[in-house]
């Protein structure tokens, strides 16, 4: 099953107001593994945000102003996300901002008819009905690190929901080390490996792929400050 993890900012809270989707984070699930492959842009929403949204994820109009428009990205985020079921945290909020920036172009296309989606919000209320469910309480109940996480952002939000909703619904199965069996290297037991086997490869990052990461790490550092990536590099 291939899942995408979806997260959106915005100028205001009501599409029908005119208000428009100004960030987009997605992050790719395989058979609930994280892959590593996400989306993420910046789009320039042809109108002001609103002080009280700017509040929130800290995105503003001078920053935005020379980013592509939602016409110019549609097509390529379209394509990642098509087929796949979304994930998203209270889903009628982005749902409803996406379909009305895909009504504003031709073909016109609604996300639910080329996407499922799983409504994380509506699974954390059944699961802890009468307790806060927002992103940052069900961090703390899990026992997942957002500590720096002072702004909202698309990507940092879709990367912790990913989390959240791993274990939300499952988690880590149980860990036997025995599986059944009665004697270790017995069937359904540990397997030993030879001590003179051959040593396994370690593939090593190429200058392109570090170059990526350096790239990555300092978004996310623009975004929510000192990351721990940050500090276990300091350490070294």
């Amino acid at each position: 099953m291939r899942q995408i993890v979806l997260d959106t900012e915005t100028t205001g809270i009501d599409p029908t107001e005119g208000h428009r989707i100004i960030e987009i984070g997605c992050v790719e699930l395989m058979e609930r593994q994280i892959t590593g492959r996400h989306y993420h842009v910046y789009i320039n929403p042809e109108r002001e945000v609103e002080a009280e949204a700017i509040t929130v994820h800290g995105i503003t109009n001078e920053f935005l102003a020379d980013k592509p428009k939602f016409a110019e990205i549609a097509d390529e985020f379209f394509e990642f996300i098509k087929g796949a079921e979304l994930v998203i945290h209270n889903a009628a909020f982005d749902i409803g901002f996406m379909d009305s920036e895909f009504a504003r172009l031709k073909p016109v296309r609604r996300t639910t008819e080329h996407c499922g989606v799983v409504d994380s919000l509506a699974i954390a209320r059944k699961k802890h009905p009468g307790q806060k469910n927002n992103l940052d309480a069900l961090c703390k109940r899990y026992g997942i690190d957002n500590s720096n996480r002072e702004l909202h952002g698309a990507l940092l939000d879709a990367e912790i929901l990913a989390d959240v909703y791993l274990l939300l619904t499952g988690g880590q199965t149980a860990l036997s080390l025995d599986a059944g069996g009665d004697e270790a290297g017995g069937e359904g037991g540990i397997r030993r490996l030879a001590d003179n086997r051959n040593p396994l490869p370690v593939p090593r990052a190429s200058d392109d792929e570090r170059s990526a990461h350096d790239e990555f790490m300092a978004l996310l550092a623009k975004q929510a400050g000192t990351t721990v990536w940050d500090k276990l590099t300091a350490e070294e």
